[in-house]
């Protein structure tokens, strides 16, 4: 049946509410379909406000690789402000996409992307506007399959109730397999019903079916084991991996937006994966291995896409960009085309050891020089060596002081606080390389506008990384050491008043660490939470640790678990993990034994780069069938075959 849009009952509703044109829709290189023309229908949602997920890279892909198949058609959908949604529920109004503004509760499926865990309880506001039901068992033919993706997808089990399916790692092929199996399913008449085809998504392999398992639990709290509930389930769901990115050089025509954004420009990713084993990062573990795409893929898609969005703003993304084989010729291939054009380049993503003024240079030919960010991400050295960033203080004064040296002005420097084996001395530290990243700078330019900034974030243990056993840090300790850091840098006199300082408190870092590393008792919380009125957490003007502390009290009232227990409390090596069910191709023992070598503190064993040294055996490419793809060997770094130490 023909879906009509909501918009002439939504337009009498815009002159009430904030920032009305998020919601109109109409960007340039949007698409609307014909809907009784398609059979299969996607509603692709990013649950945060339309400026933060506008230019998200996973949705502007999928919407463009499902609507170039024939008979399939995508629209977006975004979270809505407070205002809309008391106005949407006062009028009628359902969750609609910005496309064709269609109710979303009208498409086959509903595909949500969580970047971050702090958008779960906004998935909740969708799918009670949409008339969905929140909970999937409660969910009939007539609803959407509510499927979960993004980095959070590799423990979905916070928010499994919710969810009808979930699927780790790339997006792309899988995507298009479950729009042919939801096509199959409905031209051979839906036989089974939603069962029949959550069943026919399961036998693949690689879609989770949470309701498919059963959990049981210990006295204790900790988990006993995930059984499938079903024949023909599998044990374990793996991820997926895009083994040939220069076969999708997505997106072509990106979405420009109607409304302000926090990213207004064209990106493209120039490879997929990292292997410099930096041990808090779950981007870094889950997305191996390395997959670079060539220069001229890249080329091309910048071509095409800067010509058909108009973006002034040429993005190069990557978890390291800086560290793609083909950096240096890819970068100056691409001032020489824009030199002399209003178009600029950027690194978004740059480590100290792989940053060269030479680099930088080529990508601020055409005049734009803002400042150059760093992550180191511990104060000291031995912090340092505890999550494997090999970056020396010597490594980073000698490339701020050659930026210094070439023009710049402003550097910033990203830290982490709340990291495993963590003291006080180490956050203190950060003062102390600050001051000295000043006291060089004026130096080598004999000038006193030098300027430092000091970003500091709470550092949250992530499901599939070596520290997915650590205790998190309580915020009250990193509070304490930020405010100490903070009145080291006041007080110094000579350099303190060129270092500015940023940082976040503790207690968000809490309410991530929950969900992030929670199972399915967490799901109680979040109900609790937004049925308490909690909105868009992962902002701090709508963020209240005392709304979820409180729901947490009432959740998990008459359980052997609470707050502490999900988040400060450190596991033990025959712990079972929410996610042992969810295989990201990593060796449990090897990770098991990194976060080992890590707590030696200053003898922290260091693991390399297997791009260019033999393989640590992390158990990804023999595991998924994969392999490491490099375009041109770095030089004097050849690549090796795979062989394990």
């Amino acid at each position: 049946m023909s879906v009509e849009s909501l918009f002439p009952r939504l337009e009498p509703l815009l002159s009430q509410v904030s920032k009305p044109i998020q919601y109109v829709g109409g960007e340039l290189n949007s698409v609307i379909k014909d809907w009784d023309g398609t059979q299969v229908r996607w509603a692709l949602m990013y649950p945060d406000a339309y400026e933060v997920g506008v230019p998200n890279q996973g949705v502007q892909i999928l919407y463009e690789v499902l609507n170039e198949q024939e008979g399939v058609l995508a629209e977006r959908t975004y979270a809505v402000w407070s205002d809309m949604e008391q106005l949407m529920r006062e009028h009628g109004v359902p969750h609609f996409t910005v496309d064709g503004h269609r109710p979303v509760g009208s498409f086959d499926l509903l595909g949500v992307s969580f970047a971050s865990e702090m958008g779960y309880t906004n998935l909740l506001t969708a799918l009670d506007l949409a008339g969905i039901p929140r909970h999937a068992h409660e969910r009939t033919s007539e609803h959407p399959v509510v499927l979960g993706g993004g980095h959070s997808a590799f423990n979905p089990e916070p928010i499994a109730p919710f969810l009808d399916a979930a699927v780790l790692g790339d997006g792309e092929e899988i995507s298009l397999a479950i729009t042919e199996i939801v096509r199959e399913f409905k031209e051979e008449g839906e036989p089974g019903g939603r069962e029949g085809l959550l069943l026919r998504l399961a036998a693949t392999g690689g879609v989770y079916i949470p309701r498919f398992y059963d959990v049981s639990y210990h006295e204790d709290g900790r988990i006993a084991g995930y059984t499938p509930n079903r024949p023909g389930v599998p044990s374990v769901v793996q991820k997926h991996t895009v083994m040939d990115l220069d076969k999708w050089p997505y997106p072509k025509k990106p979405i420009v937006p109607t409304a302000e954004s926090v990213h207004e420009r064209y990106s493209v990713e120039i490879f997929r994966g990292c292997t410099r084993g930096c041990r808090f990062c779950q981007a870094g573990m889950i997305t191996r291995p390395v997959r670079e795409r060539n220069k001229e893929t890249i080329t091309s898609m910048v071509q095409e896409g800067v010509k058909n969005s108009g973006f002034q703003e040429v993005g190069l993304l990557s978890l390291s960009s800086a560290d793609h084989s083909e950096i240096g010729g890819i970068a100056k291939g691409l001032a020489d085309s824009y030199e002399g054009t209003n178009t600029g380049l950027s690194l978004p993503s740059t480590r100290v050891d792989a940053f060269n003024i030479d680099l930088a240079n080529e990508l601020t030919r055409n005049g734009r020089r803002s400042g150059l960010t760093f992550a180191p991400e511990g104060g000291s050295e031995r912090m340092r060596r505890v999550i494997n960033k090999m970056v020396t203080e010597q490594d980073l004064i000698r490339t701020v002081t050659a930026a210094y040296e070439a023009g710049w002005r402003q550097v910033k420097l990203y830290f982490m606080c709340g990291l495993p084996t963590e003291e006080d001395e180490d956050v203190l530290a950060i003062a102390d390389l600050a001051t000295e990243v000043i006291r060089a700078g004026r130096e080598v330019t004999g000038r006193k506008d030098i300027r430092c900034t000091v970003s500091i974030g709470g550092f949250v243990p992530k499901p599939q990384t070596p520290f997915q056993w650590a205790g998190q840090t309580p915020y009250q300790d990193v509070d304490a050491r930020l405010r100490k850091l903070r009145d080291v840098l006041r007080g110094d006199r000579r350099y303190g008043k060129s270092v500015g300082l940023r940082y976040h408190e503790g207690q968000p870092s809490v309410i991530e660490g929950l969900l992030s590393r929670g199972d399915r008792r967490v799901s109680a919380v979040i109900e609790e939470v937004w049925e308490s009125g909690g909105r868009f957490d992962g902002w701090s003007e709508h963020f209240s640790y005392e709304l979820w502390e409180k729901a947490a009290e009432v959740a998990l009232e008459g359980r052997p678990v609470d707050l502490d227990w999900f988040t400060t409390r450190e596991r033990d090596e025959d712990e079972i993990l929410p996610w042992d069910h969810l295989d990201a191709g990593l060796d449990r023992g090897w990770l098991w034994q990194d976060w080992q070598d890590s707590l030696h503190g200053e003898e922290s064993l260091e693991v390399d780069d297997c791009r260019w040294s033999p393989c640590y055996d992390c158990g990804v490419c023999p595991s998924m069938g994969t392999e490491i793809q490099i375009n041109a060997p770095a030089e004097g770094r050849p690549t090796l075959p795979l062989t394990v130490l």
